[in-house]
């Protein structure tokens, strides 16, 4: 059984060396823009891109509906909340004009009773 061999310069230097070569073949290896596979997966990730802005905007449409009818929503409710203080003060008026008839009958009632002594 042989022991450690400690590398020294050379070894190391060659080392180095391999792995530069290797990571250059890697580099080389890899397919040009021009190559069709590459091409294939540019035009996927094209039609995956404006499939998202497609889906974004119909989102983006839905929310602005949903808004206008919340909004047309709270336009009808804040119509109805004042028509129905629009009558309250009407029957409100109507009342307080009942009220002031009869009290003046009552006054006057009380006014002809003192003068027929």
């Amino acid at each position: 059984m042989s022991g450690f061999k400690e590398p020294n310069f050379a070894d190391r230097q060659k080392a180095a060396m391999q792995a530069r070569q290797n990571i250059l073949n890697k580099f080389r290896a890899q397919p040009g823009p021009d190559d069709p596979e590459v091409k294939r997966r540019q035009a996927e990730r094209e039609a995956l891109a404006a499939a998202r802005a497609k889906a974004r905007e119909a989102k983006e449409a839905e929310k602005a509906e949903q808004k206008r009818r919340e909004a047309e929503a709270a336009a009808a409710e804040a119509a109805r909340i004042a028509r129905e203080k629009e009558e309250e003060a009407a029957r409100q008026a109507a009342l307080e004009a009942e009220q002031k008839a009869k009290r003046d009958a009552r006054y006057a009632a009380r006014k002809s009773k003192g003068k027929k002594r």
